[in-house]
């Protein structure tokens, strides 16, 4: 923050996290600043309380800084009977349990569960300021849970410290980080559309590699199949259960080697092309219960969201070479017909992914893609020579689109923490901002290259 100026005087806060502030500025509390309110959540089971036009905001609603549309709706008979208030427009929303920090404004009349707490608009700082400064004041009042997760509560609210700049400071800080912010959020679009269109291009070079082979001059045939087009004319029909078998029988593990430890992995550690393997178990204990696997298994999730985010890899350096997991994921044993290498990538290609979504069974918003659809998948296997030509190919087109897509989420990462930094600053009085005025042209950026990139 060496370009801003810092203020002339200051003066310790009392508040250790705190430390120094601005000699005019004063500590007080969320209860004495800014009066909130919390809603309430409906009976579940009656359904009737969830049909009508009033909209009911929780905190999966709170993505963008306005908010005028919900998931969920609740019924004019509901907020009666639970003697709901309403939460005006221009209100301010802020998240405290589970995603704690959330914040967006009312842009109209809503209604909202009680993990959210409004805040109105007779609070005696400008609702644009406290939107900077509660995300920043709030959590260092939060309670911590045996897992390390904040947890915060009405009382743990009302009791976080806030400080009051003098008489129009606060709309001063809330103009410029309006102004700052919204430029660094247009870069943050910019790094998260070029991931994008890296992505896109992995998935292009994946499926061409795997569907038409690296010779362009290598004859072609009709394959027979519409979203196929043509294939290498030498290439042979095949299915997924030709060529590796799904779900392997666990029988063949030793008995001798049930009381050692195997590598155990939650869905949330599958991810594509890459294991988490941050947790052992006693082979003995998960025999039972999970879906077993060994080094070189392809791993791949059945179940939404996680078979659409392609949460696909390969087991690798498992411990004792056997791996336990979730049942909600397919082992692919390949057999001597096929490199696992390129049955991993072809797993990938867009159409074998349309064809398991679209074959998803369940409800509940839990689907899975069906065992048989995965076996009966039909394709064209090209020889076993072409197979680990084109997995060379593609283990080191990926690595290169990876690094690169790696690159833009480090540079998001710096992105948000300058935000975060900026913000921080602001409404803690480390830098004086009075004397600021937004730049002539809209387009003019106080963000260098070296700051966006340091």
């Amino acid at each position: 923050m060496a370009k801003y100026k810092a203020y002339p005087e200051y003066k310790d806060s009392g508040v250790e996290w705190l430390g120094r502030i601005p000699e005019q500025w004063t500590v007080s509390k969320v209860k004495y600043l800014a009066p909130f309110q919390v809603g309430w959540t409906p009976p579940t089971k009656n359904d009737e309380n969830f049909i009508g036009n009033n909209l009911w905001v929780t905190i999966s609603d709170l993505r963008d800084k306005f908010i005028s549309a919900s998931a969920k709706f609740i019924s004019n008979k509901a907020v009666k009977e639970a003697s709901m208030n309403i939460t005006p427009k221009g209100s301010l929303l802020y998240s405290f349990k589970l995603s704690v920090g959330a914040v967006s404004f009312a842009g109209c009349n809503l209604y909202t569960n009680e993990a959210i707490a409004s805040f109105l608009e007779n609070a005696h700082l400008p609702l644009s300021y406290l939107y900077y400064s509660l995300p920043i004041f709030i959590i260092e009042n939060a309670s911590t849970n045996i897992y390390g997760a904040k947890i915060l509560n009405q009382e743990l609210i009302k009791n976080s410290f806030l400080l009051a700049a003098e008489c129009g400071e606060s709309e001063k800080i809330s103009v410029f980080l309006d102004h700052e912010t919204a430029k660094i959020d247009n870069l943050l679009e910019k790094q998260q559309q070029l991931i994008e269109l890296l992505k896109e291009k992995r998935q292009a070079v994946i499926s061409h590699a795997v569907t038409k082979g690296l010779n362009p001059d290598a004859p072609m045939k009709d394959s027979g199949v519409e979203w196929s087009g043509d294939v290498p004319s030498h290439w042979l029909k095949t299915i997924i259960k030709h060529i590796a078998k799904i779900n392997p029988l666990k029988t063949k593990i030793a008995p001798d080697i049930m009381k050692k430890e195997c590598s155990f992995i939650p869905m949330e550690n599958l991810k594509l092309n890459k294991i988490i393997l941050d947790e052992h178990r006693v082979i003995r204990d998960v025999y039972n219960s999970y879906t077993y696997f060994e080094d070189k298994d392809i791993l791949m999730a059945k179940v939404t969201p996680c078979f659409e985010n392609k949460n696909i890899a390969i087991a690798n350096n498992l411990l004792n070479g056997v791996g336990f997991g979730t049942t909600e994921i397919y082992v692919i044993r390949c057999n001597n017909k096929i490199n696992n290498e390129y049955l991993f990538y072809r797993l990938q290609e867009d159409n074998f992914s349309a064809i398991a979504e679209g074959s998803m069974t369940g409800a509940g918003g839990l689907k899975r893609v069906p065992h048989e659809v995965v076996n009966s998948f039909q394709f064209y296997l090209p020889t076993i020579y072409e197979q680990n030509e084109i997995a060379s190919f593609l283990n080191s087109a990926t690595t290169k689109i990876d690094t690169l897509i790696q690159k833009q989420l480090q540079q998001i990462d710096l992105l948000k923490e300058r935000r975060t930094a900026l913000i921080s600053a602001a409404v803690t009085g480390k830098i004086d901002l009075r004397d600021w005025t937004p730049p002539a042209s809209s387009t003019e950026s106080s963000l260098t290259a070296e700051e966006t990139t340091a």
